[in-house]
């Protein structure tokens, strides 16, 4: 009798910001099943202020996401992507925003206007907001100070010590803790550690359901250190905030850069205080992290990782996985 065909592999990705819009137009290339969870803890720009006056949850990073894992014409992304400059009311409004912020009002509901305009972006899988409302993004200083507002926290200029949200009982999506429950592969990052990956793992149902899955659990590291957020990191020293804040080592793999980065790219960043994060492989080794290093950045404008070379990384790692998990015997 023959084996029943396996299934696509089923992966959750959780973050937020420009790090996981790059890597998932990577991924979605790859034969996977991909639910992006994507925080709404997001207070500054046209999100705020939609969030503000609209009492809706904050669409920026919602669109991004649907944007990069949309299968639609070039000129239709820029559409979404498109700014405007001038006009009052209207200025630094992204105009995908306002189709999210429209589509939330048609509906009723911000859940509903993100599933129908994935139909209408024929999105390669599924975007879901962590939560179906917006949180505040609390952090306490190592002075003992606190900051309030997801965009105010790179911008206090202090040591992090940790993040809260508010509510602290925020309830995830039903259709989130299915995917995670679902789920082959689960992956965080890259993107801003305290700001856009760690307020997911803050709604509390959330990180449980991570926690007592089964799945293949993998940390992608930022190539450069953030500033005001995560100055002078290590790879490690992200890895020390995730324990901090839930309480146990979750990750089995660890993916991170050692490409060199030329001087010349080093010193534009340096000027706004960035620099390469440094991979401090003994102390990942230590406390039992796989490590997966290989060149994985590029420079155009700004330095990405090369989605190309990462997803490769990542689709081999979920298919060893499963590999091994379909070769145990059923007791």
């Amino acid at each position: 009798m023959a084996e029943p065909a396996r299934h696509r592999p089923r992966i959750v990705v959780m973050g937020g910001g420009t790090g996981l819009s790059v890597m998932l137009r990577g991924l979605k290339e790859k034969p996977l099943d991909i639910t992006a969870i994507v925080t709404v803890a997001d207070d500054g720009g046209s999100s705020g202020i939609l969030r503000s006056e609209l009492q809706m949850p904050p669409p920026g990073d919602i669109r991004n996401v649907l944007t990069a894992m949309a299968d639609v014409e070039p000129l239709m992304e820029d559409i979404m992507k498109y700014r405007f400059s001038s006009g009052e009311g209207l200025a630094g409004h992204s105009l995908g925003n306002l189709i999210l912020a429209a589509l939330t009002d048609i509906s009723g509901d911000f859940v509903t206007a993100v599933r129908e305009l994935s139909r209408v972006f024929a999105v390669r899988g599924r975007v879901l907001p962590a939560a179906g409302e917006a949180v505040v993004l609390h952090a306490l200083m190592e002075d003992g100070t606190l900051v309030s507002g997801e965009s105010k926290i790179p911008e206090a200029g202090k040591k992090i010590k940790r993040v809260f949200l508010e509510p602290a009982d925020v309830e995830p999506l039903p259709e989130a803790l299915e995917a995670i429950a679902q789920a082959d592969a689960i992956l965080l990052g890259p993107g801003s550690l305290y700001t856009s990956i760690l307020p997911n793992l803050l709604v509390p149902k959330l990180a449980e359901a991570v926690v007592s899955s089964e799945a293949i659990k993998i940390f992608v590291c930022n190539v450069m250190t953030q500033p005001g957020e995560t100055d002078n990191y290590t790879v490690s020293d992200h890895l020390q905030a995730v324990y901090d804040h839930i309480g146990l080592h979750l990750f089995d793999y660890v993916i991170v850069n050692n490409g060199e980065i030329p001087a010349p790219v080093q010193d534009k960043y340096a000027e706004k205080g960035a620099k390469p994060v440094e991979l401090d492989s003994e102390a990942l080794l230590d406390n039992r992290y796989q490590l997966i290093a290989d060149r994985l950045v590029l420079f155009r404008t700004y330095l990405r990782h090369d989605t190309e070379r990462l997803s490769h990384h990542i689709y081999q790692l979920v298919e060893e996985w499963m590999s091994r998990r379909s070769e145990r015997p059923v007791v």
